[in-house]
């Protein structure tokens, strides 16, 4: 496995733990991409069962959204760090939204530097 594909699977792997311990829930799956200076993890199935039920209605899935982007903005540092560290590159900003129609989570992590260009030196 390359380098990049290795830091890509320690970057699912530890969000999928992160959302277990922060949120009570984690993802079934994660994907990690690292392009350029930018890490794009994608979790699916986050949603939880009452949060499957809120999203029947366009109340429930505006209820979902606004919660989740509390629990990002409450989350935020701590998930900055978790990058970080793995990566070794400071965040610049954080860009969540989730899915309430297919239960994906997406983050965009905007890094200080082309990390791509790192892994290839």
């Amino acid at each position: 496995m390359s380098l990049k594909g290795n830091m890509e699977m320690i970057l699912s792997n530890a969000m999928i733990k992160f959302e277990k311990e922060e949120v009570g829930r984690g993802a079934e799956e994660a994907m990690a991409h690292i392009f350029k200076d930018m890490i794009i993890i994608r979790l699916k199935k986050v949603l939880t069962p009452a949060e499957k039920t809120l999203a029947l209605t366009q109340e429930g899935r505006r209820t979902i959204k606004e919660f989740r982007y509390m629990l990002e903005d409450v989350l935020r540092t701590k998930m900055e760090k978790l990058v970080e560290d793995i990566v070794g590159v400071k965040v610049v900003s954080l860009h969540c939204d989730i899915s309430t129609k297919t239960g994906e989570y997406i983050m965009v992590f905007v890094m200080e530097k082309n990390i791509e260009e790192m892994l290839d030196a």
